[in-house]
């Protein structure tokens, strides 16, 4: 970005693709290249990747607040951060999976989530963290369901996460 000023570099934090780099200047990366959201409404999940963005099809128009009591009739939908890294085998497996719960009231057009927790969640799962707890049964098992949409990756899981969606 050209501020005008001669020398000056912003600073940011950059969120890459699965590129290489240098590790200079900025170099406090993301690498979200691995990184899957998926949306949990009742008992449908389904990838949204506009989650990331905090702009999946359940939070488009809505106007989020950090005060539960401000969304009394609010439905509980979860953003779920599903990481995929490689083992020592060069096989793709589901390395870190966290679950954030949010509400949603579609008809007032009002949210309720923790920007914070859902970034700390994003976090844990890229450190290979499983954090499913507040999942009832249902939501668990439309999550296991859709990630055994991809049978190779399910299998090489570990059975940390296999437990705690059965």
């Amino acid at each position: 970005m050209d501020t005008g000023k001669k020398g000056k570099r912003d600073l940011s934090l950059n969120v890459v693709s699965g590129r290489r780099h240098h590790g200079g200047f900025g170099a406090g990366m993301i690498d979200l290249s691995n990184l899957s959201s998926v949306i949990i409404d009742g008992d449908e999940a389904y990838i949204d990747m506009a989650a990331i963005h905090a702009r999946s099809k359940v939070e488009r128009r809505i106007r989020f607040t950090t005060n539960k009591d401000e969304v009394p009739n609010g439905r509980k939908c979860w953003v779920v951060w599903v990481a995929v890294d490689r083992n020592e085998n060069d096989e793709k497996y589901f390395a870190g999976v966290a679950a954030c719960e949010m509400l949603i009231d579609t008809e007032a057009r009002k949210g309720w989530k923790i920007l914070a927790d859902h970034v700390n969640k994003m976090d844990k799962a890229l450190k290979g963290h499983y954090i499913l707890e507040g999942l009832n049964e249902t939501e668990k098992s439309a999550l296991r369901k859709l990630l055994q949409e991809q049978p190779e990756l399910w299998e090489r899981s570990p059975d940390e996460l296999k437990e705690k969606l059965a």
